[in-house]
């Protein structure tokens, strides 16, 4: 019988969650529903002083929205909680005295002045830095006067002098560390709390995490917490390293060089299918190009599919994939998606869509837009005074000169159905009055009457406009 497929993100509630850590738990949450398998959530609070529950909601509130549930979790509870590691304090104060017990765990004195020296001059030889293993003989006697002056010990474990760590990446291959390399490393603070490597180690064992996909950069980590798993005889998950997500110019993708936390994604108004599709693809291969739903992009999704060069962030593909979210969303979830646009004055101008002509006004646009503000725009070209003309539209307004538009006007002072009724139809009639063809009878029409040169279809638009506000603009050309 096989084994169920678990894997997990476990984020420190300490800022907003960037582009990274919602890769890291896409991959996770993606290769979970891949096998039926479930997905976890735990939250990494052992800092105290920078963890925050304010971050800890956002960071929920942002994976609700992107649609990354999960089966065990906050709000979720399952028989291997808690979810928090600040509430399992306990738990590891066990297995610290386990490893005490074995000799496997020693207390380091050493202050940062000592061991910063010690890992210059390591580096100066031509060495790997690496505890030196000051304090690993300490005796008894020596510990104890050391306590009794007020010293505060950081914990060690204690690395085989000799032998080797090997394991299969799930993305990188075939994996070997010798110990010798690794050096004794800090398990737990000298305040007391639990360091990284040991409470992220002993969580993923006791929650039977199966499978673990995270960054490259954690690669140096894997080895030491095989050794603290092995040393207390808990299983061990699968580690997959993924490559890093770097800018246009190869570096590390950071705030100053366009990384985004979700929620300044969610604010400006991209639709969670938009950032699920592009992340999804960023650094692993689909064969389908074309926009997928969750199930979909859960169903084909395998580590290995991810590559192992860096991958490089493009705002314009996030956009790429906005438009294509939008073509896929439905009219009541793009209306609901314009409205609820956090800008007042934009949603203000957005309500005066009238509710009869929702449907027909979001098709006519949507092509030509890929944010709320956008759609508000032409809800305002539409349904309200005509914004001044942009640059372009002047030029072509100019050049097409007021007998062109007094012409427009006439024929539509008319009130002919077979003139009013469409916008070809409209348009043809002024083509043969005035002579005009092609972009010259097209363009200066839709310049007069949007204030744009290009934009959404006019035949789309001009049902919406109505008669009068077109005749007003026509006349409004007239007098430019």
């Amino acid at each position: 019988m096989s084994t169920q497929i678990k894997s997990r993100f476990a984020p420190s509630p300490t800022g907003e969650i960037h582009l990274g850590n919602v890769r890291t738990a896409l991959f996770n949450w993606l290769y979970a529903g891949s096998r039926q398998g479930v997905f976890v959530l735990r939250i990494e609070d052992t800092d105290l002083e920078r963890s925050e529950k304010r971050h800890e909601q956002a960071l929920i509130e942002d994976l609700h929205w992107l649609g990354v549930d999960w089966q065990e979790g906050p709000g979720c509870d399952g028989e291997h909680g808690p979810y928090h590691q600040s509430d399992r304090l306990a738990i590891y104060q066990q297995y610290y005295q386990q490893l005490q017990n074995q000799g496997l765990m020693y207390p380091c004195f050493c202050t940062p002045q000592q061991l910063s020296l010690s890992r210059k001059a390591q580096m100066a030889s031509g060495r790997p830095p690496r505890y030196a293993g000051t304090c690993a003989r300490l005796t008894q006697e020596e510990i104890e006067q050391k306590l009794a002056g007020g010293e505060r010990p950081a914990w060690r474990f204690r690395v085989p002098a000799e032998g080797e760590v090997l394991f299969e990446d799930m993305v990188r291959g075939a994996q070997r560390f010798q110990c010798a390399d690794i050096g004794d490393f800090i398990i737990k603070r000298s305040d007391g709390g639990p360091a990284f490597f040991f409470c992220n180690a002993v969580d993923d064992a006791l929650m039977g995490i199966t499978h673990v996909l995270r960054g490259e950069d954690h690669l140096s980590n894997t080895p030491r917490q095989m050794l603290i798993l092995q040393a207390l005889a808990l299983p061990l998950p699968q580690y997959g390293h993924t490559a890093m997500i770097v800018d246009e110019k190869g570096a590390p993708l950071s705030k100053r060089s366009g990384s985004r936390s979700i929620r300044s994604l969610r604010e400006a108004g991209y639709l969670s299918a938009a950032v699920v599709n592009y992340m999804a693809r960023l650094g692993h291969q689909y064969s389908n190009d074309g926009f997928m739903d969750t199930d979909a992009l859960q169903h084909e999704f395998s580590p290995a599919s991810l590559g192992r060069a860096p991958a490089r962030f493009d705002p314009a593909q996030l956009d790429y994939w906005q438009k294509q979210a939008l073509e896929h969303t439905g009219i009541d979830e793009l209306w609901h998606w314009c409205a609820d646009y956090r800008d007042e004055q934009q949603r203000a101008v957005h309500e005066r869509v009238p509710a009869g002509q929702r449907q027909d006004f979001l098709l006519a646009v949507r092509d030509n837009c890929l944010f709320p503000q956008q759609v508000s725009h032409w809800a305002q070209v539409v349904y309200d005074e005509l914004p001044p003309y942009n640059d372009d539209a002047n030029k072509v307004i100019a050049e097409a000169g007021g007998a062109f538009y007094q012409a427009a006007v006439e024929l539509l002072s008319l009130q002919q159905d077979e003139l009013t009724s469409d916008f070809r139809s409209f348009a043809s009639a002024v083509g043969k009055e005035t002579g005009n063809k092609g972009k010259q009878l097209f363009m200066p029409l839709r310049a007069a009457i949007t204030g744009h040169s290009s934009g959404p279809e006019m035949a789309r638009l001009w049902p919406l406009l109505g008669t009068d506000r077109i005749a007003a603009r026509l006349r409004l050309a007239c007098e430019t």
